[in-house]
């Protein structure tokens, strides 16, 4: 069975077991999390919410909290003389998908 759910304005394919990292959650270490569905797959085929689906529940388990690898980001205009360097960091949420309860 697996689940599509939706957070931080993107949409992830998830199993039970899975580990997922998302946009940065208001959530601690070790706390659970729950996701909203937007569709449920299994054997009986697929069942798509309007637009989430009701009764369907994906529970999660925030493992980490952390930054990716800085991005370098070089601005430049010839003829100008005009030079900048900014470097960026996303934060994310590292998930692992405890259960798809339908």
């Amino acid at each position: 069975m697996y689940a599509i759910i939706e957070t931080g304005g993107k949409q992830y394919k998830v199993e039970k077991d899975d580990v997922v990292f998302v946009e940065k959650l208001a959530a601690d270490v070790d706390s659970s999390v729950e996701f909203k569905v937007l569709a449920v797959g299994g054997d009986d085929g697929l069942k798509v919410g309007k637009p989430y689906v009701e009764g369907v529940a994906v529970k999660g388990k925030v493992l980490k909290n952390g930054k990716s690898k800085k991005i370098n980001i070089w601005t430049y205009k010839p003829k100008k003389g005009e030079s900048r360097k900014m470097g960026h960091r996303q934060p994310y949420t590292k998930v692992q998908i405890e259960s798809i309860e339908a």
